[in-house]
């Protein structure tokens, strides 16, 4: 399953750690350059990372200029772990 392969690797959980900290009411997401900033990450390796937390359903990406902004989109993917959990607890009870 996508979404735990995304969630396996503390790279991406750094990735997803600085799109959660709160930021100014009228930025929506960083762009890669924010976030090399907020890690210790290169931006290749950040962008290959992204491209799997979106894949995953965990990072959606918005276009403004030339410039794309990553934000965390895990309403779908929190859903699907908690029918996995339910549906687990059916089985073991």
């Amino acid at each position: 399953m996508p979404l735990f392969i995304a969630l396996g690797d503390e790279v991406r959980l750094t990735i997803i750690e600085a799109l959660a900290w709160p930021k100014p009411l009228d930025q929506h997401g960083l762009n890669v350059n924010q976030i090399t900033e907020k890690t210790s990450l290169s931006r290749p390796a950040i962008s290959h990372h992204l491209k799997i937390l979106k894949e995953a359903g965990l990072v959606s990406v918005r276009q403004e200029g030339t410039s794309n902004y990553y934000y965390l989109t895990i309403a779908d993917s929190t859903r699907v772990l908690m029918n996995l959990g339910f549906r687990l607890q059916e089985f073991i009870t």
